[in-house]
């Protein structure tokens, strides 16, 4: 075990998740079938390796799905609220495993311990959240046109819903799917990104202790591990009703063909491309936290991440001074360590692609304010730690126009009024968060309004980066259209029914027909 897992108390960590660390052997989690090749989870903290996973095969996935469907019939049978007392278990589980699953969080993904502790408090408040949901799965009653009939409508279960999950919040995301889906009635098959498998390893254990508690059968949460094979044999499997992905735009879109083509549903978060306008009447204190903290935190990878900051030329230049003298207060190093902002990306691959972004961003004429970079020497042996770098640009930059998932601030300058910004910001593909600070009410009700912003998150005087539980999360245009979480995304769990009840001795036929016999 590396200095920093030893010193962090990584090893307990895992013990306590019940995952064998590489000194004790592969991991493969409790309720996984798993008869496939190995996955090897390093730290981009330090680059150690941390334990090994076994993916899942064609077989081994069969298995998964027979036990996921046979489970489903028992599991819709409970009541609502009984199904919400399970979750309140599982989200009183959390609260007792909250700092180990924390640490394992901010160890395999890379964000700062403190993140880590909040995304497992996600979990925790979309628990609280779903019991309490589970006794409001209302539907309406409408009055009938026939005399003596009676209409309503009613939510059922759904089924087996598929779970894909991306590695940036490895754990809270599929909490906000599962929670909901399982106070609906529904079972989970989760695949977690492949880059960080011990964390679905961790959840599926807290799950199944909680079932097992329950006598609850083990299908009622189910894992499994791989890449994005394993991936497909949800998307094209006809027993997979509804597929929640978080991923790419380019993933996004090869996942919405599939399960299209099947006739089933998706539920699609994918690419932001987010900013935070700042107008004359913008506070500068709350403008720098917002930007520097939706641009850097989480190393730049977040799908709410802060890309671009679209200032108006009067307050161009001090917003600029303001945002790059933040920049150098900066410290970067092992997110486990809470003195440190900035932690690693995820591996060397989101390394290359952040430098080609540096490199882009200068090619097509932009002008890099704060130097972006590599880091080296003592404590950046993984090879994953870079400097957030800031770019005068462009918006119609083609670099600008992609999101890439790092540390990377555009500046981008606006003249007019707040609707040549708003322009500039819906100038983009993806539409999932966007800010705007200003003191000025106009302003913001402008933003706000249906001709203001584009995004399923429009917010005002606060970043571009966090959601509440208790909102429905997800954005519009490439962004997929998704929602989740909280207001009414649990209905996307379950299916409609229209009910009609006739309690007379008549049976009226519609249009007026007549068909006596």
């Amino acid at each position: 075990m590396s200095k920093i897992a030893a010193d962090f108390g990584i090893h307990d960590a895992l013990k306590a998740l019940g995952i064998k660390d590489i000194n004790e052997g592969t991991s493969t989690g409790s309720n996984q079938f798993s008869s496939g090749e190995v996955i090897s989870s390093y730290s981009p903290v330090d680059g150690s390796l941390i334990a090994k996973v076994k993916t899942t095969t064609v077989a081994d996935y069969e298995k998964v799905m027979s036990t996921a469907t046979t489970a489903f019939k028992e599991w819709r049978t409970k009541p609502a609220p009984q199904r919400g007392e399970v979750v309140r278990q599982f989200g009183d589980k959390l609260r007792e495993l909250k700092e180990p699953l924390g640490k394992l969080v901010s160890y395999e993904m890379g964000k700062s311990y403190q993140e880590g502790l909040g995304e497992v408090q996600e979990m925790i408040d979309i628990c609280d959240f779903a019991v309490g949901l589970s006794r409001q799965l209302h539907g309406l009653t409408m009055h009938s046109e026939r005399p003596g009939h009676r209409m309503y409508e009613q939510y059922h279960s759904l089924g087996v819903v598929g779970i894909i999950s991306a590695f940036n919040f490895p754990v809270a995301v599929w909490a906000w799917n599962t929670a909901l889906a399982w106070i609906c009635g529904d079972v989970c098959v989760w695949k977690p990104s492949e880059k960080t498998p011990l964390c679905g390893v961790a959840c599926q254990n807290i799950a199944a202790s909680v079932m097992k508690a329950n006598n609850l059968p083990e299908g009622i949460s189910c894992l499994i591990n791989g890449d994005y094979k394993i991936g497909e044999l949800m998307t094209q499997d006809k027993r997979v009703p509804l597929v929640s992905a978080t991923g790419s735009i380019r993933m996004g879109k090869i996942v919405a063909q599939a399960v299209a083509a099947r006739l089933g549903k998706s539920l699609l978060e994918l690419g932001g491309n987010n900013a935070i306008i700042v107008t004359p009447d913008a506070d500068l204190k709350m403008t720098v936290i917002g930007a520097v903290f939706g641009a850097v935190g989480t190393a730049g990878q977040r799908c709410t991440s802060t890309r671009r900051l679209i200032i108006h030329e009067s307050m161009y230049d001090k917003v600029k001074d303001a945002v790059v003298a933040a920049y150098q207060q900066l410290r970067i190093g092992n997110p486990l360590d809470e003195n440190n902002h900035v932690g690693p990306l995820i591996d060397t691959d989101a390394v290359a692609q952040y430098n080609k972004a540096l490199e882009k961003v200068v090619k097509e004429g932009g002008k890099l304010i704060v130097e972006g970079g590599v880091l080296e020497g003592e404590g950046y042996e993984s090879g994953c730690y870079v400097k957030p770098a800031i770019a005068e640009a462009e918006n119609d930059f083609e670099i600008v126009q992609h999101e890439t998932f790092a540390p990377v601030l555009y500046l981008l300058k606006y003249t007019g009024d707040v609707e040549n910004a708003i322009a500039i910001q819906n100038g983009v593909v993806q539409g999932l968060s966007s800010a705007i600070m200003t003191n000025n009410l106009r302003e913001a009700e402008r933003f706000l309004s249906a001709w203001g912003s584009d995004c399923g998150i429009a917010n005002v005087n606060i970043g571009t980066s966090g959601a509440e539980i208790g909102g429905a999360f997800g954005g519009e245009k490439e962004t997929g259209g998704g929602r989740e979480s909280g207001s009414d995304a649990w209905k996307v769990y379950m299916r409609r029914q229209t009910n009609t009840i006739n309690y007379t001795t008549e049976l009226p036929l519609a249009q007026g027909i007549k068909f006596d016999l």
